[in-house]
């Protein structure tokens, strides 16, 4: 089938989601409340959640960590996927602390209990991230299943090296989202010009000889993206 039927994404999007997504009041609630605190609109998108949801079932993930809380709707997904898997917890780092209180609101709203099923640590990842090591070799922290990257990309080598540090081992899951733009907008592919000092985050993962790992483009009403899949060896 041509690329050019990518022209009916939105289309598609609508009438997959219409049956297999339907609204539910919490996500919806969790949509709203961060579109009217004026917190950019550039969370995953419901079908993205419930891939998201998917996967951490399928992994029987019960201890989730998260770059990039924003409004909290990745969270509230992975919160209600733990929940089905029999009890976890999600980690999510978020720099804001307007961001954060928004989040911590939506949370509580779709009942999820704060902070034993979700807590929502403030600061910046790169001083978090040593914080939960330190947690986690205590004894006071498990380790993660399945780690999810949404965050600045300068940093996205560093934070995917933090995820994979701080996973369970063998069957962990380091999921980064927005790759397929960030290749084609730092000019590592495509037309654009280079950035200076630009690090190419797919070609230093598959060089990691910790993980096996792949690149998927998707098409969506929102953009044309994809993201990278890393599985702990």
């Amino acid at each position: 089938m041509s690329v050019s039927n990518a022209i009916y994404a939105a289309e598609l999007e609508s009438h997959t989601e219409k049956h297999l997504i339907p609204p539910t009041a919490a996500l919806t609630y969790a949509h709203d409340n961060t579109e009217a605190h004026g917190i950019p609109m550039i969370a995953i998108s419901p079908s993205q959640g419930k891939f998201l949801s998917l996967l951490t079932s399928m992994s029987g993930a019960r201890h989730v960590l998260e770059l990039g809380t924003l409004g909290g709707y990745s969270s509230i997904w992975f919160a209600q996927a733990l929940k089905r898997n029999g009890g976890g917890k999600v980690t999510s780092i978020e720099i804001d602390p307007a961001h954060r209180d928004v989040s911590i609101a939506n949370l509580l709203h779709a009942g999820v209990s704060v902070p034993q099923e979700a807590e929502v640590v403030l600061g910046a990842g790169l001083d978090v991230l040593p914080r939960l090591e330190e947690e986690i070799e205590a004894g006071s922290r498990e380790r993660f299943d399945f780690v999810f990257v949404d965050a600045d990309w300068e940093n996205q080598w560093q934070y995917f090296d933090w995820g994979v540090r701080l996973c369970k081992g063998r069957g962990s899951v380091v999921y980064v989202d927005n790759v397929v733009r960030h290749l084609l907008e730092s000019g590592i592919v495509g037309p654009e010009k280079r950035e200076e000092g630009v690090v190419d985050l797919v070609e230093r993962v598959g060089k990691d000889a910790r993980v096996d790992a792949v690149v998927l483009q998707t098409v969506s009403v929102k953009d044309y993206d994809g993201f990278l899949m890393a599985v702990v060896k």
